[in-house]
């Protein structure tokens, strides 16, 4: 019983996060592999993401704010990553190259987890 709890709570976030974001979730860890993020970040799913030098994509769903600087929203989410000083001239992620598309797959994996 705990068991289908489980897996009904992983499809409803996935569905969310996918409607928040239109992306789509399976197709975010080889963009993440791709571009390198888990060499700063801990990614939980993505084998090898285990960097520490920015913040763990941990429980993302649950912050109010992305990278301490702006609202935690889908649109925001995407924005960020793909071009993260338009929001913080200080920030220490890189503009990676990541198209908005292959965002929206990355939001909407770190949004189901």
């Amino acid at each position: 019983m705990v068991a289908a709890s489980v897996v009904k709570e992983r499809q409803q976030r996935r569905s969310v996060a996918v409607a928040m974001t239109q992306g789509d979730p399976s197709l975010a860890p080889p963009i993440f592999r791709r571009y390198g993020c888990g060499g700063c970040h801990v990614i939980p799913g993505v084998p090898g993401a285990d960097g520490k030098v920015g913040g763990p994509l941990v429980d993302l769903r649950e912050r109010v704010y992305l990278g301490g600087v702006i609202e935690n929203t889908a649109d925001n989410l995407i924005n960020w990553i793909v071009s993260p000083q338009r929001f913080s001239q200080r920030s220490a992620m890189p503009a990676t190259g990541i198209t908005e598309p292959e965002a929206r797959h990355l939001a909407a994996y770190l949004y189901a987890q």
